[in-house]
């Protein structure tokens, strides 16, 4: 996940983007309206999620956030010295989608953006359709075909594989995609579960398992589907 960060108290930031970046998220900082503005207007597609601090110098993180949801649908937390009712009430209402009150601990800023970003992403709509390759995923059958014949995969795979079709072409890690996946029979999905999945997903998908060229490892990274 790529996280547009704007807080002008520079200490503030610099620990934010440290620790954020312990958790595996890559941070853009930006430490006023001006640069945050610019990067919105050429970067957004780039961004999955923004934490805006509610007093800039130069401007508001209300005109932010109203800006980033004029062009694109992603989720938005302000980070507030204010607790009072009427601050928060006008953030929400100007489409934030939380807000934590400072100063706040790590955990509870991480919990509040996997929080987030997991609710959010169930509301997206995705494509009826999504091919890679010679491989097509039926959203709304929920079902998966390679060359037009029927793969059947369990209802892990099928998510794990989604999972992979919505980030073509990102390097997923493997505590991201263990994030991501929850076992739909209740089961614990622990690491070495995860590698499992994702050998049967090869098993089933590509066309010479032993070398895949669908679902690819990045060495020292994680996986990728696609370019």
């Amino acid at each position: 996940m790529k996280i547009l960060l704007v807080e002008d108290d520079r200490t503030i930031a610099s620990g934010l983007e440290y620790s954020l970046k312990q958790e595996e998220y890559e941070t853009l900082v930006c430490h006023n309206a001006a640069s945050a503005t610019e990067v919105i207007h050429n970067k957004i597609a780039e961004i999955d999620l923004c934490l805006f601090d509610l007093n800039l110098p130069d401007g508001s993180g209300y005109d932010l956030c109203e800006l980033v949801k004029k062009r694109q649908d992603i989720p938005v937390i302000f980070l507030t010295a204010y607790d009072d009712e009427v601050n928060v009430v006008m953030g929400l209402d100007m489409g934030a989608d939380d807000y934590i009150t400072k100063p706040f601990r790590i955990r509870e800023l991480v919990s509040r953006i996997k929080t987030v970003y997991r609710r959010y992403n169930r509301h997206i709509q995705p494509k009826n359709v999504i091919e890679i390759d010679t491989i097509q995923i039926n959203t709304l059958e929920g079902k998966v075909y390679k060359q037009s014949n029927e793969i059947l995969l369990t209802a892990l795979e099928y998510r794990l594989f989604l999972i992979f079709a919505n980030h073509i072409g990102q390097v997923l890690t493997r505590a991201q995609l263990l994030d991501r996946i929850w076992d739909v029979a209740g089961d614990f999905v622990n690491d070495n579960t995860l590698t499992v999945y994702i050998k049967r997903l090869r098993e089933k998908l590509e066309d010479d398992p032993q070398n895949p060229t669908l679902i690819k490892t990045v060495r020292g990274m994680g996986y990728k589907v696609g370019e």
